[in-house]
């Protein structure tokens, strides 16, 4: 099954987790959420990623994101596991939930990898990362191997622009950190533009047109 769509809702699913049963759709309701899964508990890559993030998590807790891990194993392995990963990563709460997803599940959000196969002889889940906004639709979809393991300073980035973009009529440049200039799309006039991000300034480009426009950090 194809995975969720850019811009499309985001779909709904009820599973246990760490915390108890959660319904998507109500956990993550009017806040900006991070969905990410990983190929197994007990697995060293994972053990960082999970601890990293973990330790971030005041990072987006200031942003509005709620945090949510998944894989395909239980409760019970995803509780024990969780004592290593606080051990490892030095780190002394866990501070969110971990999904026990089911196959079905993981299949229906096209977390599947291919290529990991775990003892049972299927599919384990990818290095998926889907970020949901407050009208619950996706916003961004990241998909890693099992080989290499997430750069979340590089997600909280990401979320700034998408929070940033979600309100201002701006796009972020490549390499672009918070705070940092701004591009103005091209839907918006240059007399907009003028009463939006006074003293933009525009680019001379070989081709003479007029596109590129960047302005400071709109507050």
């Amino acid at each position: 099954m194809s995975a969720p769509q850019l811009g499309k809702v985001f779909p709904n699913f009820e599973a246990e987790s760490t915390v108890g049963k959660i319904d998507f759709h109500k956990y993550i309701e009017g806040s900006w959420a991070i969905l990410f899964s990983h190929p197994a508990d007990y697995t060293p890559v994972c053990t960082t990623e999970l601890g990293t993030a973990a330790k971030l998590e005041p990072e987006f807790k200031k942003r509005g994101v709620k945090m949510i891990g998944l894989s395909i194993d239980s409760v019970e392995d995803h509780k024990g596991w969780i004592k290593d990963i606080q051990d490892y990563n030095s780190v002394s709460c866990f501070p969110y939930p971990l999904i026990a997803a089911d196959r079905p599940l993981v299949s229906k959000l096209g977390m599947l990898d291919p290529d990991e196969i775990g003892k049972d002889g299927l599919a384990l889940t990818a290095r998926c990362v889907f970020i949901v906004g407050p009208d619950q639709k996706l916003k961004l979809s990241l998909l890693y191997p099992a080989t290499t393991g997430r750069n979340f300073d590089e997600i909280l980035r990401v979320i700034d622009s998408l929070q940033l973009t979600a309100n201002k009529k701006v796009a972020t440049p490549a390499n672009w950190q918070s705070g940092g200039d701004c591009m103005i799309i091209p839907s918006v006039s240059n007399d907009e533009a003028a009463q939006k991000f006074p003293g933009f300034k525009t680019a001379k480009v070989p081709s003479g047109k007029a596109y590129i426009r960047t302005t400071p950090h709109p507050k």
